[in-house]
């Protein structure tokens, strides 16, 4: 099956399609083709070379779906590094930690939850952060976007004519 990259109106990679999606967003007028592959589609009337990279004519804003609150996506706001020592270590090495403990009034939410390693968690304990002569690195907040999510497309399917548009905020799988 022969797969279609589709940039929007600022040839940004969007995701990648059907032909057959792109065929008919081509037939409704709302993208044009930017590159070509060397396979044909004939019908009676027409014959169409298969589409590789569409543009979208119009400008389109994705959504920006919510970003749930979970361990996984803390760890990506933090970048797996202790917020009190700046250690950066893998996940099982890291704890949660709730800058106001719960037990003083805090809450468990993006602005009072930290990533933090477990020897900075023991000495931490039921604490406050300065009680104990710990800092943070920074503050924490509820993130816009995180930087794990991406498009992912891996290059051993991926056709040449793609390259060409694939930007530094597309991860690429080798």
């Amino acid at each position: 099956m022969t797969h279609v990259l589709l940039l929007n109106a600022t040839y940004e990679p969007l995701r990648v399609i059907t032909w057959q999606r792109a065929i008919r967003l081509l037939t409704l007028g709302k993208v044009e083709v930017i590159e070509e592959t060397d396979r044909e589609i004939r019908s009676v009337s027409f014959v169409i070379r298969l589409p590789s990279v569409v543009r979208l004519l119009r400008l389109i804003r994705p959504r920006r779906q919510p970003i749930k609150f979970s361990r996984q996506n803390i760890y990506l706001r933090d970048n797996f590094r202790c917020q009190y020592c700046g250690a950066r270590v893998t996940s099982q090495e890291l704890n949660l930690d709730h800058v106001i403990p719960r037990a003083l009034g805090g809450k468990t939410t993006w602005e009072n939850i930290v990533t933090c390693c477990i020897p900075c968690n023991v000495q931490k304990g039921g604490n406050t952060p300065e009680a104990v002569g710990l800092r943070l690195i920074q503050r924490p907040v509820k993130p816009d976007r995180l930087p794990g999510v991406a498009i992912t497309i891996n290059l051993q399917n991926a056709p040449d004519s793609w390259r060409d548009y694939l930007y530094w905020n597309v991860e690429l799988e080798t």
